[in-house]
């Protein structure tokens, strides 16, 4: 008589478990727009959801403490004249945000630790590069103000923030839709899945395509791909008969998969959520209401099943925190967002255990908001693992960081040197006297504008005062 040997892992009791009502964000108005993304974003300090905005597109920015009723007034961050598809947080400014609309821009914007009086209306800059819609943005992992951005002109453009220049244009590489993009740990590498069918590794800075696989996924639904940390992918698709799907890939050999699991027949894309230091995979469906949690590792069957967290109302979007913004002292290994039509609804994800200790098998040291590279190092070649930091003490997240951006055009005049870089033929040649006095000028100015702008809020809590004292 055979005994079934039970697979051991720390992870098999993981559980889900909603926040309770009053934890949850009320009265949003949740984006309604027809777009595969998660239309919600969030970091150690700020929650931002894509909302309904007449007259152009907007998002939502809320301080993660102010829970429960939101405000219809509360100040929304508007600058696109159409709707936004895609938002995403800094990795190494928790004050900076990036936003990608149909308008065919991207902006990038500046969030004060204080809740503004008013709508913000002004990005820090506005990156003008594509020809059509902007539906996904993401930050590179390891080195300050590299954005990228693809769009429906399939394109891929990879943006110095800190300047406003386009680093690398890859514009030869998808013949249809992109469908997503995603960074390997270092930076060094990209994963994208296109209209397509094919699976592709490119490496950017060459403006190759290192490795590709046709019809990873049979099916002609969207299909997505994540890196692992042992640098395979792992993918979701459909199959031919709509059957939903899951693969994990080595891209040194593609031919066959390491692992391929049918899971349900369903019409909603599973956006893969990958943990790096659990090496859990969570697979959050447009529509569902549950979310399904695998663990990735070097055994067979290589994707084990763990659990389903299961609720009554359909997900609009999700959002998924950072790993320094979880609660360690309560065994917490992730944390969602759940968009609902009218409200966000964080669910937690917990690794049962007695001890109040910190559990340092639980949390591995994971990466800070420190960046390893500068976007030129970066660009010149160098890569770099990202700077990690210990949760041990809890993570405390750092003031008001200000970006500032610098347009190369007016301050730098060496040309960028290497391949397919942005070059202007107007730069001019300045002295490092006449330099230093303009970095000057736009310090005082900065700081004069600074001042300003405390007074405003000043005489605006003076005049709150005056009101709420007559009423």
């Amino acid at each position: 008589m055979s005994r079934r040997v039970v697979r051991q892992s720390k992870f098999r009791h993981v559980f889900g478990q909603a926040a309770k009502a009053d934890q949850a964000y009320e009265d949003i108005r949740v984006s309604k727009v027809t777009w595969d993304s998660s239309f919600c974003a969030v970091n150690p300090k700020f929650l931002a959801i894509i909302v309904e905005a007449g007259g152009g597109g907007a998002f939502i920015v809320l301080p993660l403490a102010k829970t429960g009723r939101v405000d219809k007034n509360f100040p929304l961050v508007t600058g696109h004249t159409a709707p936004v598809l895609d938002i995403d947080w800094c990795p190494h400014n928790d004050n900076v945000i990036a936003s990608a609309s149909d308008d065919t821009t991207v902006m990038v914007w500046q969030i004060p630790d204080y809740t503004p009086m008013r709508n913000i209306t002004e990005p820090i800059i506005t990156l003008e590069g594509h020809s059509k819609r902007v539906g996904i943005l993401s930050w590179h992992p390891t080195a300050r103000n590299v954005l990228l951005s693809a769009g429906g002109d399939n394109v891929i453009i990879i943006w110095n923030v800190g300047t406003g220049e386009v680093l690398l244009s890859l514009d030869d590489m998808h013949p249809d839709v992109i469908h997503s993009v995603c960074w390997n740990s270092n930076g060094s590498l990209l994963a994208t899945t296109c209209k397509d069918k094919t699976l592709r590794i490119i490496d950017p800075r060459k403006g190759q395509v290192v490795a590709e696989r046709f019809a990873a996924h049979e099916g002609m639904r969207p299909m997505r791909a994540v890196f692992t940390r042992q640098g395979h992918i792992f993918t979701t698709g459909f199959t031919r008969m709509s059957q939903r799907e899951l693969g994990l890939w080595d891209p040194n050999n593609f031919e066959e998969p390491v692992a391929l699991q049918e899971m349900d027949t369903s019409n909603g894309v599973l956006l893969p959520f990958y943990d790096p230091d659990s090496s859990i995979v969570y697979l959050c469906g447009k529509g569902d209401s549950s979310i399904r949690y695998f663990e990735i590792t070097d055994e067979p069957p290589f994707v084990h099943y763990l659990n389903t967290f299961s609720s009554k109302e359909p997900q609009r979007g999700m959002g998924f925190m950072p790993k320094r913004g979880l609660d360690v002292s309560k065994c917490e290994i992730a944390r969602f967002y759940k968009l609902h039509e009218r409200k966000c609804e964080p669910i937690i994800m917990t690794v049962p255990r007695k001890s109040d200790l910190f559990q340092d098998d639980l949390y591995p040291d994971t990466p800070g908001p420190e960046p390893a590279l500068e976007a030129d190092e970066w660009l010149a070649g160098q890569d770099a693992e990202p700077v990690l930091i210990s949760l041990r003490d809890g993570y405390v997240p750092p003031k008001h960081r200000e970006l500032r951006v610098t347009k190369r055009n007016i301050l730098d005049a060496r040309p960028p040197s290497g391949p397919r870089r942005s070059q202007s033929a107007s730069d001019a040649p300045l002295s490092q006297h006449t330099l230093e006095t303009l970095l000057e000028e736009i310090k005082a100015l900065r700081e004069r504008v600074q001042a300003q702008e405390q007074r405003i809020t000043a005489l605006e809590n003076m005049l709150c005062e005056l009101v709420d004292g007559t009423d």
